[in-house]
C-alpha cells in the first residue's frame, strides 16, 4: 500500500518519541511523510494539494500526540477542510473507499491510565471514537492505534527503540501488503501485531 504519515505535533521542541517516529518513518523506501504544523503553520489548509495526497495513497496515517483525550488542533481542522462532502462522503463522495487509516498515538499517562477501571475510565481505542466514526463516514477501514504511553520517560527507562523498530516493522508490513489488516481492525491496539512485524535483525 502507499502510505502517507501525517506527524501533527505543535511543539515539537518537546517531543521525546515523536521526533524520532517521524524520522524513521520518512527513512522507509515508499513512504510519505508530512509535518502539518510545518506546512500549515497558520492554519490555512492547501484542500486541494491535500485531497491529492490523499486520493494518490492507500493508507493515512496521523503520528501525534494525545491531546485532551483527541488530536491536536490542526488535525481537526485538516479534517473539518479537506473531508468535504462529494469527496470524502455523502452519495458521489467515494475517493476514500477502503483506504486504510489509523492513528499513532504517544501518550503522557501510562497504560493502566487507559482502562475502563482506569483514571480514564476507557480504553484509548474508545476515546478515539470520533476519529473512527469519521473514518467509517468516509467508508475507510479504521484500524486500531498504535500506541505509547508514559512517553515523556519512555527513552530513559529503556522502551523507546523497541517501540521504534515495532513502528517501522509496522509501516513495512503495511507499505507490502504483509499486515492482516482484518485483525488490526478488530484488536484494542496495534502494539502485539507491530511486534511480530519487526526484522531479526532490529529486535531490541
Amino acid at each position: 500500500m502507499k502510505t502517507l504519515v501525517y506527524l501533527a505535533h505543535p511543539r515539537m521542541d518537546r517531543s521525546e518519541i515523536n521526533g524520532p517516529m517521524y524520522k524513521a518513518a520518512a527513512a522507509i523506501e515508499g513512504i510519505t511523510c508530512v509535518d502539518l504544523y510545518a506546512e500549515y503553520p497558520t492554519f490555512e489548509i492547501d484542500v486541494d494539494r491535500e485531497q491529492a495526497r490523499l486520493t494518490s495513497h492507500d493508507a493515512i496515517v496521523f503520528l501525534h500526540p494525545l491531546y485532551w483525550y483527541s488530536v491536536p488542533a490542526l488535525v481537526k481542522e485538516w479534517m473539518d477542510l479537506v473531508l468535504e462532502y462529494g469527496f470524502a462522503y455523502g452519495h458521489e463522495g467515494h475517493a476514500l473507499d477502503k483506504k486504510v487509516m489509523f492513528n499513532a498515538v504517544s501518550c503522557g499517562a501510562t497504560e493502566a491510565a487507559y482502562q475502563p477501571a482506569g483514571a480514564n475510565g476507557a480504553h484509548l481505542r474508545d476515546l478515539l471514537a470520533p476519529i473512527e466514526k469519521s473514518a467509517d463516514l468516509c467508508r475507510m477501514r479504521f484500524l486500531a492505534p498504535f500506541t505509547i504511553y508514559a512517553a515523556g520517560r519512555a527513552k530513559d527507562e529503556g522502551r523507546d527503540l523497541s517501540h521504534l523498530a515495532a513502528w517501522a516493522g509496522l509501516l513495512r508490513a503495511l507499505r507490502d501488503d504483509e499486515l492482516d489488516i482484518d485483525a488490526a481492525r478488530r484488536a484494542l491496539e496495534l502494539n502485539d501485531i507491530a511486534a511480530t512485524c519487526v526484522a531479526p535483525s532490529e529486535a531490541v
